[in-house]
């Protein structure tokens, strides 16, 4: 069975693809590597899915209907699961332009593609970012139509564009809203990564608020396990599904406390006024995912921070030129 995966060298992209070759999938895998942030980590991650079997990789956008059309005609997709996107809250309120072109326009152009080459099978990744405003714990059944922030709100057209393509053509769509997922090779403008780096090095973390504020961080192990129940799940319909880690919340002085514990060193911080369009918590009711995939993570905080941690240990030599 072969999956296109958008988005493959992304940090939950590779992760996806890896388990997709342990379950006996082949995929082709498509990302434009992107330099929002620095294309060393993408080009770390390519060189282990180069070393898997059964993976494509094609340096391409979604964005490029030349490039995608010919591999909708070369291969007989039997699903795809989009993971391309421009994430992040506070860079998309400076360039909303690029995140409504690629996370709203550039899925409906999969999805016009899948039409066409009758693909019925759609997984999407979307964003716990939409739940701002919402009351505790974030269920699937929330009110979202009002996003803020350019991030949420493309997030919110894609899942409307695939709604919509669900009722009019009949393709199965799978909404994954992930809630703040972390782990090796993460993305470097995430707090997990850069607290890391931060503490590593000796340098102070700029923390953005007092520290309280709390994330339902998910690992990302348990993020693409996740992912491929949802293309497992083979019902004819529209689902939205909370992937988060559905236990108690951490704080940002708590993640920074566990890194402290790990990397062996205290922390210096500077705190900084909180961000037009953060947050200040977040809390996944994935009652539904469980129900629907028979998926619970599997990864404590604490020791997916130890894992993440030894990562960075192991790779610290390159990881010093990365520009946080």
């Amino acid at each position: 069975m072969m999956i296109l995966v958008t988005g493959g060298a992304g940090f939950i992209g590779s992760e996806v693809i890896r388990e997709l070759v342990n379950g006996g999938y082949g995929v082709v895998a498509v990302d434009n590597l992107d330099p929002y942030y620095d294309r060393s980590l993408k080009v770390h991650r390519c060189k282990l899915l180069n070393e898997l079997t059964n993976v494509e990789f094609i340096e391409g956008s979604i964005l490029d209907e030349v490039l995608m059309r010919k591999l909708f005609s070369s291969y007989r997709f039997e699903g795809v699961i989009n993971l391309a996107a421009m994430a992040g809250v506070r860079y998309s309120i400076e360039n909303p332009e690029k995140y409504i072109s690629v996370n709203t326009l550039g899925s409906l152009k999969l999805l016009e593609l899948m039409r066409e080459f009758k693909v019925q099978s759609y997984i999407m990744a979307s964003t716990s970012s939409l739940y701002a405003g919402c009351k505790m714990p974030f269920t699937e059944d929330s009110d979202v139509r009002f996003p803020l922030s350019p991030y949420a709100s493309s997030k919110l057209g894609a899942e409307t564009a695939a709604y919509t393509y669900y009722v009019n053509h009949g393709i199965s769509v799978k909404v994954l809203r992930y809630f703040t997922v972390y782990g090796p090779a993460g993305r470097p403008d995430m707090s997990p990564f850069r607290f890391i780096e931060w503490v590593s090095r000796g340098d102070k973390i700029k923390l953005y608020g007092n520290g309280e504020q709390t994330r339902d961080f998910t690992y990302v192990v348990d993020v693409a396990k996740a992912t491929i129940a949802a293309l497992k799940e083979t019902s004819q319909s529209f689902e939205i599904l909370n992937i988060g880690g559905g236990a108690k919340r951490t704080s940002m002085m708590g993640l920074i406390q566990l890194i402290e514990k790990n990397v062996g060193r205290k922390a210096e911080i500077d705190f900084l006024p909180v961000s037009p369009g953060d947050m200040l918590h977040t809390s996944a009711d994935i009652s539904k995912a469980k129900a629907l995939l028979d998926w619970t993570p599997s990864t404590t905080v604490e020791k997916g921070i130890e894992q993440t941690v030894q990562w960075h240990m192991n790779n610290r030599k390159w990881l010093n030129k990365i520009d946080l």
